[in-house]
């Protein structure tokens, strides 16, 4: 498990946050810029100590200003990726990786030299300097380096927010690999909601200095406290889901969501029993109080209502229970008036296949 509590202020800024998640998987700190998410990670580090506060990570306690316990950065054994790589400029790649694997010294190794270097794809960049690397390309090294140094947390903040659209879509197969192939503990930092939706599996929504929502991603998707951050186009409910089957003549894949409902949406090829991550947007969702007919939408799962709050003058928020997968609809209220829609109702979701956006996710 890790446990933050802390707070510390600033001149006009203050950071009072607290949240807790389950110690695997990646968890994204997500928010506007200068909401305190660096500020919150330079804490957990060691780099920065707060007027008070308690971290604890795996049972172990690296800071408690009660009792006036507070580790060292170096002795916290946790790595920290930049915005910038922060590569030895005279040191090639390899030199580079060197003094990851030397300062990991003493403590058990649990991923190897050559694994990283297979992981990351760094073979054919271990002669270069980092002058002669692409932006992409020295994000990739510095992530070798900390990965060498077997850290019990890795921290990465906005890792891809100085890359092009380019080198980040580079960069973001490695960070999907690294979820998917290593077990270790990630806090990932960013104020751009398509990369949480592809790394995430827990959410840590911040606004000015303070946790508002926090959560599994799947839950976490339909709080409105996303909506004031990310704006209603991007708001909607992210699903897990597993592929039941493709259709090469299509281009459809069939995939389940919750106990019995099924989705079809456009999606490379993936082998059945696979699982992938969807994204269905609010905006994307109709409702309707009967089975459909004659319609071109390809997705009508059947559910009901759990809650209905207005949203401004004339919208609603509606939250729909598919049979334990959860989706959001904006809606009127003229329609909510006229479908007589209220929590319990049943209702008929229906979504396009070509608005649902779905991404790779890892087993179990």
């Amino acid at each position: 498990m890790i446990h933050v509590d802390v707070a510390l202020r600033r001149g006009d800024f203050t950071l009072d946050a607290r949240f807790e998640t389950p110690e695997a998987g990646v968890v994204a700190l997500f928010g506007r810029s200068g909401c305190g998410k660096t500020t919150l990670v330079n804490l957990m580090s060691g780099l920065l100590r707060p007027d008070r506060g308690r971290i604890e990570i795996g049972g172990e306690t690296l800071l408690d200003t009660a009792s006036a316990r507070c580790l060292a950065p170096e002795e916290r054994h946790v790595g920290y990726v930049f915005q910038d790589a922060r590569l030895f400029p005279h040191l090639s790649v390899a030199e580079n990786l060197d003094y990851g694997l030397r300062r990991s010294r003493g403590r058990a190794h649990v991923i190897a030299y050559d694994d990283v270097i297979a992981l990351l794809a760094l073979g054919p960049l271990l002669d270069r300097r980092p002058y002669s690397l692409s932006g992409g390309e020295r994000q990739r090294v510095a992530l070798g380096r900390a990965l060498l140094a077997q850290p019990r947390l890795l921290l990465l903040d906005e890792p891809l927010a100085s890359l092009d659209a380019a080198r980040r879509e580079e960069v973001l197969p490695f960070l999907e690999a690294l979820r998917l192939r290593l077990v270790l503990p990630m806090i990932y930092v960013s104020h751009a909601f398509d990369e949480v939706l592809r790394l995430a599996t827990h959410l840590v929504v911040l606004e000015a200095g303070q946790v508002v929502a926090q959560g599994p991603l799947t839950e976490v998707s339909c709080d409105p406290a996303l909506t004031a951050i990310v704006g209603p186009a991007a708001v909607g409910a992210v699903l897990d889901a597993q592929v039941l089957d493709s259709d090469a003549a299509t281009g459809l894949t069939r995939v389940r969501v919750g106990r019995s409902g099924e989705l079809r949406l456009r999606a490379a090829q993936v082998a059945a029993g696979a699982r992938v991550r969807v994204q269905v947007l609010a905006r994307d969702v109709i409702l309707s109080d009967r089975a459909p007919e004659g319609l071109s939408v390809r997705n009508a799962l059947r559910g009901h209502i759990v809650l209905i709050e207005p949203q401004g003058d004339e919208a609603c928020r509606t939250l729909v229970d598919l049979d334990g997968a959860q989706v959001v609809a904006h809606v009127t209220r003229d329609a909510v008036a006229a479908l007589r829609l209220r929590p319990g109702a049943e209702v008929w979701a229906l979504v396009k296949a070509v608005s649902l956006r779905s991404h790779s996710f890892p087993p179990g």
